[in-house]
Formats: C-alpha cells, sequence, structure tokens
C-alpha cells in the first residue's frame, strides 16, 4: 500500500512554496499527501499581501476526517497560521499517537523567501513549547533556528542544534539555504545533520540560481516521506537534500521574483547529487576530486600473511588482511604487537612479489608503521579518530596511500564520499554470520543503486558464498565482489572458480538501478 503523509501548510497562491511544494515532493518519493489547509496566503513571487490563519474548528475537522480514513505514517507541518492552530494540532498529535507510532517532521516557517514574517511571538512561543517537543526532527534555516533560540543565543550552528535538541525533538537538521545571503560558504550548500545516527555537515555544490522558492519546504515534506518510505533519520536527511537539489535544478522563472523550485521524480540515480557527510563540526569549504580508483576485481580476504601468499600466487590481485586481535589482548600488549608487525611486512613482502595489492583492516597506525600501502577502515573506524591522527591519515593520503572504507546505509556512503576513498564496500549484500551487524541484507537493488551512484569502485561484501552469488554482484556493475570462507583450504584451486564467476557476471547484462534504494537499517 502506498504510504500515507500529511502536510499541514498554508496555501500559495502562486504555487511555489507550502502545499503545492509539499505535493511536489510527495509525488517526486511516490507516497500519497493529503493537504491540511492551516493558513491562506496572498502572494506572488514578488510579496505575501495578506495571511488568513484557518479558524481552529476548521482545522480539527480536516484532521478528524483525514484520520478516519487515511491515517498518516508521518506529518510534516509548515505554516500553522496561529497559536490556536498549534494547540489543536498538538492534541490531535497525541491522539493519533495512541493508536499507532507517528512521526513528525516540523518546519517551523517564521519568515517568507520573500522576507515578509509568516509567525509572532506568540506563535513561536508555540512551536518551542507545544511542537518541539513532540516532533521527530524539525529543519529550520539558519534565520529560523536563531529565531526560535533568540538572538542573543551565544553559539554556532551544532550548539545551536543542540540547544534545539534540548527543547524536546528527537533530531534538527538546520538547513543552509538562506546562507548565501550572508556571504558565508556561498561555493557549497551546507545543512547541518544531528541525529541519534549521525552527525556533521551535509553540503553539495550550491546551484547557481536566483529561484529558490519553496525550498524549505520540499526538502521538509522530501524527509517526510524519506521516513513514510521506512528511512531512519539520517538517510532520511540525505534523501531530502537530493530531493530538494534536485528541485532547484528545475526551478522555473515565473512571474517577476522569484520562482519556485520544482520536485520531481530522477533525484535518485543522479550521482552528482549524493552529498558528502564532514566526519566532524568542522564545516569543509570547497569540493574536491580525484581519480576513480581501480577495479579490484575478486577480493580475497584473509587472516595470515600465510594466506595473503596461497592467494597472490594463486593469482588473486587484491587481497585484504583482516587480523583480529584476541579479546584477551590488550592493543598495547608487546607480543601481540610484535606478532601483528611480523604479520603486516611478510604479507605486504609478498603481495608485492606478485604484483598485488595488500589492503590491511584495522590497525591502520601499525601497517603504515610497517610498510603498508593500502589500508581499509570501517566507519567506527573513522569516527574513533582524533584529529592529530586525522592530519596523520591525511597526510598517508597524500602520499599515495590507498584508502577502502565500508558503508552500509546511506549517511556512511555520503561520510566515504567525504574522504575520497579508492573503493567504497556495500554490505552486506546477503545475509553473512562472520560479522554481527544490525544492518538489514542490501540485496542486489541496492548493490546496483550503490555502483551507479557511488564516488569510487564498489566492492561487494557479505554473504558471497557461491560462486552464482559473486556472478550476480558483477552483474549489478560491482567493481569487486569479497570471497571469504569461499577460498577454501586451498585457494590455488578455488580462485580460478571465482575469477571465472566475476568473468560471467561482467559480461551479463546489466541489473536495472532503481529510482531508489531500499532501507537498511
Amino acid at each position: 500500500m502506498t504510504p500515507i503523509i500529511w502536510s499541514i501548510a498554508g496555501t500559495d497562491s502562486g504555487g511555489g512554496a507550502g502545499l503545492a511544494a509539499d505535493q511536489r515532493a510527495a509525488d517526486a518519493f511516490g507516497v500519497h499527501c493529503c493537504t491540511v489547509v492551516a493558513a491562506i496566503t496572498a502572494q506572488s513571487t514578488t510579496e505575501v499581501t495578506h495571511i488568513e490563519a484557518t479558524p481552529p474548528a476548521v482545522l480539527q475537522a480536516q484532521l478528524a476526517t483525514l484520520a478516519a480514513d487515511m491515517p498518516p505514517r508521518v506529518i510534516k507541518t509548515g505554516l500553522l497560521g496561529s497559536a490556536d492552530n498549534v494547540r489543536v494540532f498538538a492534541r490531535f498529535v497525541d491522539q493519533l499517537r495512541k493508536n499507532d507510532p507517528l512521526a513528525l517532521v516540523v518546519d517551523p516557517v517564521l519568515r517568507s523567501s520573500t522576507g515578509a514574517a509568516l509567525a509572532d511571538a506568540e506563535l513561536r512561543a508555540a512551536y518551542c513549547e507545544l511542537l518541539l517537543p513532540r516532533a521527530t526532527v524539525i529543519t529550520p534555516n539558519q534565520a529560523e533556528a536563531v529565531a526560535l533560540l533568540g538572538d542573543d543565543f551565544p553559539g554556532d550552528i551544532p550548539a545551536q542544534s543542540l540547544a534545539l535538541r534540548a527543547l524536546g525533538c528527537e533530531a534538527v537538521v538546520i538547513t543552509g539555504g538562506d546562507a548565501g545571503a550572508t556571504g558565508r560558504r556561498e561555493s557549497l550548500s551546507m545543512d547541518w545533520l544531528d541525529t541519534p545516527h549521525a552527525q556533521g555537515w551535509l553540503s553539495l555544490p550550491r546551484e547557481n540560481t536566483p529561484h529558490n522558492h519553496g525550498t524549505g519546504c520540499t526538502f521538509a515534506s522530501a524527509m517526510a516521506a524519506a521516513l513514510a518510505l521506512g528511512w531512519v533519520l539520517a538517510d532520511a536527511a540525505v534523501l531530502a537534500k537530493m530531493a530538494a537539489t534536485h528541485a532547484l535544478r528545475h526551478a522555473r522563472a515565473v512571474g517577476r521574483g522569484v520562482g519556485p523550485v520544482i520536485a520531481r521524480e530522477g533525484f535518485g540515480i543522479d550521482p552528482s547529487l549524493l552529498p558528502r557527510l564532514s566526519l566532524d563540526s568542522e564545516a569543509p569549504t570547497s569540493w574536491t576530486t580525484r581519480p576513480r580508483g581501480q577495479a579490484p576485481g575478486v577480493y580475497a580476504i584473509v587472516d595470515s600473511a600465510e594466506r595473503v601468499r596461497q592467494c597472490v600466487d594463486a593469482g588473486a590481485r587484491t587481497v585484504q588482511l583482516r587480523i583480529k586481535r584476541p579479546s584477551i589482548t590488550p592493543a598495547d600488549d608487546p607480543t601481540w604487537r610484535e606478532q601483528l608487525a611480523t604479520e603486516i611486512q611478510l604479507a605486504q613482502s609478498a603481495s608485492d612479489a606478485a604484483g598485488a595489492t595488500l589492503y590491511i583492516n584495522d590497525h591502520w597506525q601499525h601497517a603504515l608503521a610497517n610498510g603498508a600501502r593500502a589500508l581499509h577502515l570501517g566507519q567506527e573506524d573513522l569516527l574513533s579518530l582524533a584529529p592529530a591522527e586525522h592530519v596523520q591519515l591525511a597526510h598517508a593520503r597524500a602520499q599515495g596511500m590507498a584508502l577502502g572504507l565500508s558503508s552500509h546505509s546511506l549517511w556512511e556512503l555520503c561520510r566515504a564520499h567525504t574522504l575520497l576513498p579508492d573503493y567504497v564496500a556495500c554490505g552486506p549484500v546477503w545475509p553473512t554470520t562472520t560479522k554481527d551487524m544490525p544492518w538489514h541484507p542490501q540485496g542486489l537493488h541496492n548493490l546496483a543503486w550503490w555502483a551507479h551512484m557511488a564516488p569510487a569502485p564498489v566492492v561487494a561484501i557479505g554473504g558471497i558464498l557461491t560462486p552464482d552469488h559473486l556472478a550476480q554482484a558483477a552483474a549489478c556493475g560491482a567493481s569487486g565482489g569479497c570471497v571469504v570462507r569461499g577460498l577454501g583450504d586451498d585457494p590455488a584451486r578455488t580462485l580460478p572458480t571465482w575469477q571465472q564467476a566475476w568473468d560471467v557476471g561482467q559480461a551479463a547484462q546489466k541489473h536495472t538501478v532503481p529510482a531508489l534504494p531500499h532501507p537498511s537499517l
């Protein structure tokens, strides 16, 4: 059944923002949007001349009628018109949540893009007292965040986000569409993401258009649609960023002023719309790229230098050494460190002699100290790096060290995008028992999307147990596929079969790239 969202917002007689923009965003995601009128505006591309709040009884009637027939998975609010309407709506949300889970996306519309004030002090107070404590996520722009907290709030944008979450909302996305007006970061469009799963700056190159009416409405409604499709908050924000940027690219010049953005299908298969997510609160200042890495092909993962030697002697061109430290051994144990150093050195020598590429998983500082020239890091490893370690890793990259990164979700793919890796691992493609993890299997559907959208070659990992699995991964457009248990006791005997399967998959008809991936968490 098609997911249902409600948009409770104002009309825009110019067809740009409010319910008109919300409807376009919902259509772009393929969800059904029920439009509840909370305010009527008289506006064009140049001005807002009148705002009339819907009487609370009329708002209540719309809500009750819809609830009896089309209960929502997600509600998005925009212009609510009056504090009385906020009170009516807050009570209704509580009633709905007695029956079923309900996500609430609050877009605190306080001012129009033409500069007209859309909320008085009483309405702003009602947002803070009644809506934010009930919100799953709020999506103010930078000016609206300041208006909610007060002009004298002594903090930067990440601090504003923390303060807003302290008012009760589960997550905050402070959008940066209004930042260009201040002259800051004009080359990038920056949104601060603060959710239970991920925090950081979502960035894309800023679109060079004067027509941006309805961008905030589009972002919030896109996020509501993504939540209705089952995405967690961090991933929903990624999709909203993509959809809103796509809408900016299709903005219309109508009237004599600022034209509307036009959300439409297709945003989910344009690689140029994949944003980057910073690792910390330091805002990026530029959008750099690097040449695409080489395709790894059959990617053997082993746990010893001897197994590395066996694989490269059998013809493997890409191997990962993944040695897990025994749980009873301290990380600084000198015997363990010496054993690890020996294994890395022997594995690197064997790979060099065969002309193969060796990636060291984890233990990246030990790997660099012992001559490694390629690393694989998981997302947990990235987030645990101290500032000085970021510098050390960046220096190694500048010296030519190759880097592979894991990704299981959209926000992790965006975080990997920030580091410009040589490849990105997508997994688990199929259920796997080699590692306990919370992620749903990506399947061929998501693997095909990853391979199309990722800024680097994609390596399929997780549950590749048969040569047919590997062939299917190759047919999805993956640039490599990881084989672990399938190597068996004698890689010299098994690797030719895996290589043959990879070649068959590459020659096969490619899997169709889906319009959107499916949620993985």
